[in-house]
């Protein structure tokens, strides 16, 4: 079977839009799944509205990474979105052209060619996703590797060689899952300027000139399709082979943080994407909203749910009870007490049932429970504390979901080895919990106490809190009650008893 390319998707009479030719106005570091099904879609579809009219050059991380095969594929590949939506299955697809090329930066002509592109009048944006350690600042890198070795490092060659050719400044729009990540790449850059002695006039360049704007991303991509059959049921009916083939969720929201002017400058509200795609002068309450309702419903079932014996979160949600439980955590004691807007709160919520739904995705329980101490604290405890700040009484869902945190730290302890703490589950199989090692080391520890002496101590534990949570009024008996009935009746009992 062939592979696709524009002559190849034009034989299989693909009705779709596609633009061949296009400016190259995009700089973007990472070739990977999400990028892909993320950013170059935003801009592929502002390309079809009429907004854009331009393509992106990518830049792989390392020599190996999949640029041979995008290339292979004049930048072409196919993007299926799939999940719920209002209870419904969708499963979308489209052929994406609003990538051109992917560079090869770990050799000298791939590095000669992210140089030259440096210099085009074309270029607008860049945009990033190295990962959340991509953005850090090394001391080794030196102004004559070709390339640094970090992102920032390159970055800042980047910007060094547009502005001796005496080009504008860039926007620059990070993604990377890092707090503040458009301003921790900013500083990391000037401390190469510092480093590298570089000239002021370059320093006012880059803080004056280009615009560096965090950004906070929210689409899970799970990315290609490991079934030999399904992969090869779809090249079937696609008609080409796609070794670039990317997988999502239907759900996408990209939030922009920067000035008011970029709203006008970047082609989203044009093609009218604004509902997902837009600009604020403050990410910090998107952030909050995603931490605390996405995320903490996730940590808020999620345990307890795994020790009843469900594996994956579509399973959850199609078992009434957590559903129920879920819903009622986050209607009721979650989303009514956020810092935010209700309304815009109540209608992200609405899309998390649809999103844990998606028959496309399995999301593994036991993945989300990696760190759960750290994810408790960040996503769950706020809450907790808003509520109880609102109404004088104990939530009583999120109070269940500390007990369910502790149940699932402390089931039958069998060991603590070089993988975690190995426990048992009401079912009798094993499962390892990943956590800190001062965390595992605890619970180890404690694997004999008595319930209340076990509940005592890890509310008491300012290490894993940041505070002593007994002193907040009748905590420490309601999470020892809840911790009991699910060590006596199972976590499905002591859901259905918060209904």
């Amino acid at each position: 079977m062939e592979r696709l390319n524009y002559g190849v998707l034009e034989k299989t009479g693909y009705q779709g839009f596609v633009l061949k030719n296009a400016p190259e106005k995009i700089l973007q570091f990472g070739e990977g799944n999400f990028l892909r099904a993320f950013v170059d879609y935003w801009f592929d579809l502002s390309n079809e509205a009429g907004s854009f009219n331009g393509k992106a050059v990518l830049v792989q991380h390392s020599g190996h990474g999949r640029g041979p095969q995008l290339n292979e594929q004049e930048g072409l590949y196919t993007l299926y979105l799939r999940g719920s939506e209002g209870g419904q299955t969708v499963d979308k697809k489209r052929v994406i052209s609003s990538v051109s090329r992917c560079l090869n930066p770990c050799d000298i002509e791939g590095f000669e060619a992210l140089m030259r592109f440096s210099e085009s009048p074309d270029l607008e944006y860049v945009v990033s996703n190295t990962t959340e350690a991509g953005i850090t600042y090394d001391p080794s890198c030196q102004l004559s590797d070709k390339p640094a070795s970090s992102f920032p490092g390159r970055l800042c060659q980047v910007l060094l060689h547009r502005f001796e050719a005496g080009q504008g400044g860039l926007i620059i729009l990070a993604c990377e899952l890092i707090d503040n990540n458009g301003k921790e790449l900013q500083k990391c850059v000037n401390q190469y300027i510092d480093q590298w002695k570089l000239p002021d006039d370059f320093r006012r360049y880059v803080n004056e000139d280009c615009t560096f704007c965090g950004s906070l991303v929210d689409r899970i991509v799970p990315g290609a399709v490991r079934d030999r059959e399904k992969a090869a049921a779809m090249a079937e009916e696609n008609g080409y082979e796609d070794k670039m083939l990317d997988v999502g969720e239907i759900f996408g929201v990209w939030v922009i943080e920067g000035p008011d002017w970029l709203t006008d400058r970047l082609p989203f509200k044009k093609a009218g994407l604004e509902d997902s795609v837009f600009v604020v002068p403050d990410m910090k309450p998107y952030k909050t909203r995603k931490v605390r309702i996405l995320n903490g419903a996730h940590t808020g079932f999620a345990l307890g749910a795994f020790l009843e014996g469900k594996n994956i979160v579509r399973e959850c949600m199609q078992d009434a009870g957590i559903r129920s439980f879920m819903n009622k955590m986050l209607y009721e004691e979650i989303v009514p007490y956020l810092p935010l807007d209700h309304k815009d709160c109540r209608k992200f919520a609405e899309a998390v049932e649809d999103r844990f739904n998606n028959p496309f995705v399995d999301h593994q329980l036991i993945s989300i429970s990696l760190n759960s101490t750290a994810k408790w604290k960040a996503r769950l405890l706020p809450s907790l504390e808003e509520y109880i700040k609102d109404t004088g009484k104990l939530p009583r869902c999120l109070t269940m979901s500390l007990a369910a945190y502790i149940a699932f730290y402390s089931s039958d302890v069998q060991e603590l080895n070089e993988k975690g703490l190995v426990l048992k589950r009401p079912s009798g199989d094993n499962y390892v919990v990943e956590d800190d090692p001062w965390v595992l080391e605890f619970y180890r520890d404690h694997a004999s106490d008595a319930p209340a002496d076990l509940v005592r101590e890890v509310l008491a534990n300012e290490k894993m809190w940041d505070q002593d949570l007994r002193k907040i009024p009748g905590l420490e008996e309601a999470v020892l009650q809840d911790l009991c009935l699910i060590r006596e009746k199972g976590a499905a009992k002591a859901f259905e008893s918060c209904l």
